[in-house]
Formats: structure tokens, C-alpha cells, sequence
């Protein structure tokens, strides 16, 4: 943090949610149950990817790393959202602020290219269903994976490295309920111009390379499960893309709303609503989404649940 002639920032102020004092009691037990379902969710299914042999294929391997940033994300934010609706002084310090902003950063990254690596896993499934183990081998499914965090990590830290060279002069009171790049640039009194143009271009080449992946990986797809002739054949190939493409839907349309616009049109209600779908409510429905019509893991869920009484 540069010093300058203002005195150096060592903690930031949260205003949260709301600064209704009526709602803080109410608001802390729906976010509270929302993050344990996460922690469930996410927790079980990792729990069985890992313990069944019929999910280890590269769908679910890809879908083991989305639960993984998601119960991340969710991480990073909800313990300190909670404590703060409870708190009389709702402060974070800036070492602290800047780890979660990279962090944030990182795992959001990650997750919105997996949306698109999983986009394109579904091609080569229903396109090419006879290569699909060939193409899609475990060797390249880790370079996709250890790719994607590659290129989290690069904008995580940069971002990071810009926000140190930032001025907080006027207030340390941030106007978001967790240290989000966005309200932190409003927030500084210096020139953020260098910040706003490297975090478009960084959310910029993300969320277009993982929308024109997806959106080639679905035009092929459709095309393909058009010419199957049976109905109910062509049901379930768009069954299988329902979910990834629910989720894609809701992810991408929030995350480019918060990074692909000007610091200038910073609405601080609308942004905090975008952030509780991306940070918090999207982690908390990816299991479910991904789950519920899914055969294999409720097979593998129901086998786990059956073990429990034996071993009782």
C-alpha cells in the first residue's frame, strides 16, 4: 500500500448486505443455512467422486473441481458475512481484504472456465461418443484443469499486485458485503484506470473464450441430437445439457455484469444482489443442479446411505 501524503490504510470497514439492524438477526440465519447446504452439497459431492469408480470419468472429474471452487468461494466469503451480521463493528484488515479479493479472484476464474471445459466434454460425448475416452483422456483432463487454475492464478495475482499500488484517502468504508475488486476501485482516490483496464481485459478474454467455447460446443450438440431419430433418445441427450447450461446461464450472466463495464456505472444495491448469486446462492445450487437428474450420482449416494446402518 503506497503511503504518499495520505496515512496508510490498515483496515476497511464492510457495510454489508443491509444497514437495517432489524433484518442483520434474520439475514444471518438464511445465509447460514445457505452456506451449510454449501458446505453439504459440495462436501458430498466431492466426497463421492472420489469414493465411486463409476464417477471416475472426466465429466465428474471436471464436476469434483467445480464443487471444489464453489466450496471455496463460498468459503472465502460466508464465515466473515456471518460474523459481520452479528458484529457491532464490521472491520477487515487490508492484508486480509487483499487475500480474499485474490482469492475470489482465483477460484471465480477457475470456475468459469470449468463451465467451459465442461461445455466442451458434453461435445465430445454426444459427438463423438466412440472417441469420447480416447479424446477426453485423463492426461488432458488434467492439463485442462492445471491450465484453467494457471490463468486464475495469473489474474489473481496481478489484480492483487495493482491493488497495493492503490490510495485509500478519503474513507475505508467499503460499500459491499466483501472485498470485491469492483467497490474497492470506487473506493481509491487514485488513478484506477491501469486496474479497470487490466481486470476487462483479464474478464474480457475469460468469459468470451468460455462463452464461444460454450456456445460452439452447444451448436455442434444440437445439431447432433436433431438428427437422432428416436424421441426419447433425443430427450435424454437434452437432459444431460440442461444443467451445465442452467448454471452457465445464471454464472456468466452475473460475472459480466460485475466486470465487463465501467467503474463509473458502479450501482452499489444491484452489484451486491449479482454477487450473493455468483459468490453464494450459485454454489449452493451447482450440486443440486448437477444431481438431482443424474442417475449415477444418486446411484452412488444411495449406495453410500444403504453401507450406513451396517456399519452402526
Amino acid at each position: 500500500m503506497r503511503e504518499g501524503n495520505h496515512s496508510v490504510v490498515t483496515e476497511f470497514i464492510l457495510s454489508g448486505l443491509t444497514d437495517h439492524t432489524g433484518l442483520q438477526v434474520p439475514l444471518f440465519g438464511l445465509f447460514l443455512l445457505i452456506y451449510s447446504i454449501t458446505l453439504v452439497g459440495n462436501g458430498v459431492m466431492i466426497f463421492l467422486i472420489r469414493v465411486n469408480p463409476r464417477l471416475h470419468t472426466p465429466m465428474y472429474f471436471f464436476l469434483g473441481n467445480l464443487s471444489f471452487c464453489d466450496l471455496c468461494c463460498s468459503t472465502l466469503v460466508a464465515p466473515k458475512m456471518l460474523l459481520n451480521f452479528l458484529a457491532e463493528r464490521k472491520s477487515i484488515s487490508f492484508s486480509a481484504c487483499a487475500m480474499q479479493t485474490h482469492f475470489s479472484a482465483f477460484f471465480q476464474d477457475a470456475a468459469c472456465l470449468l463451465l467451459a471445459v465442461m461445455a466442451y466434454d458434453r461435445y465430445v460425448a454426444i459427438c463423438n461418443p466412440l472417441l469420447y475416452l480416447v479424446i477426453m483422456s485423463r492426461q488432458l483432463c488434467k492439463q485442462l484443469v492445471v491450465g484453467l487454475y494457471a490463468v486464475g492464478l495469473l489474474d489473481a495475482v496481478i489484480s492483487t499486485c495493482l491493488i497495493s499500488r492503490l490510495s485509500f484517502c478519503s474513507s475505508n468504508i467499503i460499500n459491499h458485503f466483501f472485498c470485491d475488486l469492483p467497490p474497492l476501485l470506487v473506493l481509491s482516490c487514485s488513478d484506477t484506470h491501469i486496474n479497470e483496464i487490466v481486470m476487462f481485459v483479464f474478464s474480457f478474454f475469460i468469459i468470451a473464450s468460455g462463452v464461444a467455447t460454450v456456445i460452439l460446443s452447444y451448436v455442434y450438440i444440437t445439431s447432433t441430437i436433431l438428427q437422432i431419430q428416436s424421441t426419447e433418445g433425443r430427450h435424454k441427450a437434452f437432459s444431460t445439457c440442461t444443467c451445465h447450461l442452467t448454471t452457465m446461464v445464471i454464472f456468466y450472466g452475473t460475472v459480466l455484469f460485475m466486470y465487463l463495464r465501467p467503474t463509473s456505472s458502479y450501482s452499489t444495491g444491484t452489484d451486491k444482489i449479482a454477487s450473493v448469486f455468483y459468490v453464494l446462492l450459485i454454489p449452493m445450487l451447482n450440486p443440486f443442479i448437477y444431481s438431482l437428474r443424474n442417475t449415477e450420482v444418486k446411484s452412488a449416494l444411495r449406495k453410500i446411505m444403504n453401507k450406513l446402518p451396517s456399519n452402526t
